[in-house]
């Protein structure tokens, strides 16, 4: 346990020393990874498909804000839908307007969930979402910011599995009849609608719990965030009959616990057997205080100094430099 510890406090450590550059860095692979993800999903604009734009692209976007991503990945989704159909990048843009809309005016600096949320998505480990924001964000508006990557994320889904469907279109039909043919497709999406209740209410629940003032606070968040989901999972997919693959949730609903038990190790690692409570007053109020101290282990670095040696032994002077005193101190 030591070890993992000191593992920790050095990570913790090289993070802080070297901030000014990792943050970039995480922008760019972020950035990588959602215009990377656009390009093979969708790819109907050969100009955009160049790796070279979306390299461009991604370096860009690390001397820019977080949410430069969201809105470089909206155009560049625009411009493939419009390639592919004017009905759907109409609705596209319809629909990631709303978003847009209410996304910079509740949440302008929750960029990191927006983009994460369509990816996690892509990765097939939606379930841990919930557990990243009940943990760590402080405002539970942030969901919001999780339930438009939901709806950005089955709204491209959904034209790209229709994408066949909306091309074969006859010219006969107007641009209005294949608007309100995707449309109906968007608003139809049953699974959207029950992902974003079971994620929303798990997010909800494992920020409430992390709140309580009870021990083991973050674990329990977690277990109950994670069983939560498998449940909800198993009941919506009983009720209304969804492609959910439950042994896929399973693992996914496992691979969020462990990023659960990694963010409460190096966040609130806490040591409940050194619980002190602690008790004052002032002219109007009592206080009733539980401090519970956290697990920390000091890097220490040992320094050895050779005072002597075979080849140069050490003179007065120096001794007195090491030392940091006056050389006349040093005769007796």
């Amino acid at each position: 346990m030591t070890t993992l510890l000191e593992i920790k406090e050095r990570i913790r450590g090289f993070c802080s020393k070297y901030e000014v550059y990792l943050v970039p860095v995480i922008k760019s692979i972020l950035a990588f990874l959602t215009f990377m993800t656009i390009r093979s999903q969708m790819g109907y604009m050969t100009r955009l498909n160049s790796m070279t734009v979306v390299l461009v692209l991604a370096l860009s976007c690390a001397l820019l804000p977080v949410n430069a991503i969201v809105a470089i990945s909206a155009v560049m989704v625009l411009l493939h839908l419009y390639s592919l159909s004017l009905a759907a990048a109409a609705v596209c843009l319809i629909v990631m307007g709303m978003l847009v809309l209410l996304y910079f005016r509740l949440l302008p600096k929750k960029g990191f969930y927006a983009v994460l949320t369509p990816l996690a998505f892509v990765f097939q480990v939606p379930y841990v979402m919930p557990i990243i924001i009940g943990l760590m964000d402080d405002n539970p508006v942030s969901i919001l910011a999780m339930v438009c990557g939901t709806v950005a994320y089955y709204l491209l889904f959904g034209i790209t599995v229709n994408a066949s469907a909306i091309a074969e279109m006859t010219e006969e039909d107007t641009v209005l009849t294949k608007f309100i043919e995707v449309m109906n497709q968007f608003l139809s999406n049953r699974e959207m609608v029950v992902m974003i209740a079971i994620l929303a209410v798990a997010a909800l629940v494992v920020w409430c719990i992390r709140r309580l003032a009870i021990n083991h606070a973050w674990l329990i968040a977690i277990a109950t965030g994670c069983l939560m989901q498998f449940v909800l999972c198993l009941i919506c997919d009983m009720q209304f009959t969804l492609s959910v693959n439950m042994s896929h949730v399973f693992v996914a609903i496992l691979v969020s616990a462990a990023v659960g038990f990694v963010l409460q190790f190096f966040f609130f690692n806490l040591d409940y057997t050194r619980t002190e409570r602690v008790q004052f007053e002032d002219d109007e109020y009592y206080y009733y205080v539980k401090a519970i101290p956290k697990i920390y282990v000091s890097n220490t670095e040992k320094k050895v100094q050779k005072f002597s040696g075979d080849d140069a032994p050490i003179t007065r002077k120096d001794l007195a430099q090491e030392m940091e005193i006056d050389e006349n101190l040093l005769d007796f």
